[in-house]
């Protein structure tokens, strides 16, 4: 039954989606990667929205119905009956009288689960203009109905292979996947990175952490022009290369760097992605809770390896859906928690793998500990936080690590404005929508 439910739900919003962007056109910007498109997605919608009506989703929605959903509009709420009667109702009305208010620019992401999945996208949406965020070096994540990296990265290629010549590739410079995608696109290829060659760089770029929050500070660099940019609220890399994506289409849109820089000063990183959060006895916690691949998960290391601190804590949950590379990736980041962190949480008995691999290049058990169970693992973590600690708490969607992060901040009544809240809805379960 659920099934059939979902198959005429899916008709349906295509159905909507396409109607609505034949009688509006318009502009659509697409990114897709393995890491970073949401970030990325957000801060081209703060560039952009200082001079044009934009639409960027909130929320992750990128493939089957997510995706047309966020063609239909900007929803918070994605449960329940009466909230899709209201999405037909209102996206039939659209269509017959028109909404002045319509955006100018969607920026939509573009997500795969298996091959066919971005065909069935472009189909609905084809942009403009591409970004491809990221491949990173590791097996990514959603690669169990993959025959493996290459068939993802061909997959993912084929957004910026559509595009028009009139149309603009943005490519990560940084990721050596990502830039044999020129070869396959027809549109003028814009780069950004932290690598020399980028047409957009980053460069001078530098985390801070302190008992009032943290962010990170770099600058940009394009066709001689510098200005320096601050993001604050979160931490690595991932706030600069969302920014220097975002400066990207605001220069194809017009706009000059000093006017973009501006804008940027109101980004905030996505919720659940190394957003700094306050915790108990003056602890910082690391907030990575979203969502985990190797490549990300290393990232997010990195960044804790990076930082001063009394005190580093690891907090690691299981990795999911990397099929047959699961205990390779688990065990490769059991070798980074030696010179990335003083103490080591995991949960989940893939997680449990970094712990053993870990204790046998020689860190010691007595700073080790593992649970199977969150509740348990947050309460053990909540009795050994101490006044300086920084906190890192990362895992997959399906472990639901930001139940460790509400037991840890200092507010736990606001978990609701800072914390990732994951949907049981069987839309989720489905796997129609991140």
């Amino acid at each position: 039954m659920k099934k059939t439910l979902l198959a005429i739900l899916k008709k349906a919003v295509k159905f909507l989606a396409k109607l609505t962007l034949k009688r509006y056109n318009p502009g659509i910007i697409g990114i897709t990667g393995n890491i970073g498109k949401t970030s990325a997605k957000e801060a081209v919608g703060v560039v952009l929205s200082h001079t044009r009506r934009v639409r960027a989703s909130s929320k992750s929605f990128n493939n089957e119905v997510g995706l047309p959903l966020s063609v239909l509009g900007d929803w918070n709420v994605t449960e329940g009956i009466l909230f899709w009667i209201g999405v037909f109702i209102k996206s039939i009305f659209r269509l017959i009288v028109i909404d002045k208010k319509y955006p100018e620019i969607i920026v939509l992401e573009y997500g795969v689960d298996r091959v066919g999945d971005m065909k069935y996208l472009l189909d609905i949406a084809r942009p403009h203009i591409g970004v491809f965020t990221a491949m990173g070096n590791e097996t990514p994540v959603h690669i169990e109905f993959f025959a493996g990296p290459e068939v993802i990265l061909k997959e993912k290629t084929k957004l910026v292979s559509q595009l028009p010549t009139t149309g603009f590739a943005v490519l990560n410079a940084d990721d050596m996947k990502v830039m044999t995608a020129k070869e396959y696109t027809r549109a003028n290829v814009i780069t950004f990175g932290f690598s020399e060659k980028a047409d957009m760089r980053i460069s001078a770029f530098s985390n801070y952490v302190s008992d009032e929050g943290g962010g990170v500070t770099f600058k940009l660099t394009y066709g001689g022009s510098v200005v320096p940019i601050r993001i604050e609220g979160g931490l690595g890399r991932a706030p600069a290369y969302a920014a220097a994506v975002g400066a990207v289409t605001g220069l194809i849109f017009g706009m000059n760097l000093v006017k973009i820089a501006e804008a940027l000063s109101h980004y905030v990183p996505p919720n659940g992605r190394e957003r700094i959060i306050r915790g108990i006895r003056h602890s910082v916690i690391i907030d990575d809770t979203y969502n985990a691949s190797p490549t990300a998960t290393k990232e997010a290391l990195a960044t804790l390896k990076s930082l001063d601190a009394k005190r580093k804590i690891a907090v690691l949950g299981d990795m999911l859906e990397l099929g047959k590379y699961t205990f390779d990736e688990h065990q490769a980041l059991g070798h980074l928690i030696p010179e990335s962190a003083d103490l080591l949480f995991t949960v989940g008995i893939r997680a449990k793998i970094i712990a053993e691999t870990a204790e046998k290049i020689g860190f010691s058990k007595k700073k080790i500990f593992v649970f199977t169970n969150i509740h348990e693992a947050a309460m053990q973590l909540q009795q050994k936080v101490l006044r300086g600690d920084l906190i890192l708490i990362k895992g997959s969607q399906g472990v639901r690590m930001e139940r460790v992060v509400k037991e840890i901040m200092t507010e736990p009544l606001q978990a609701k404005k800072f914390l990732v809240r994951q949907s049981r809805s069987w839309l989720r379960k489905a796997g129609l929508y991140d």
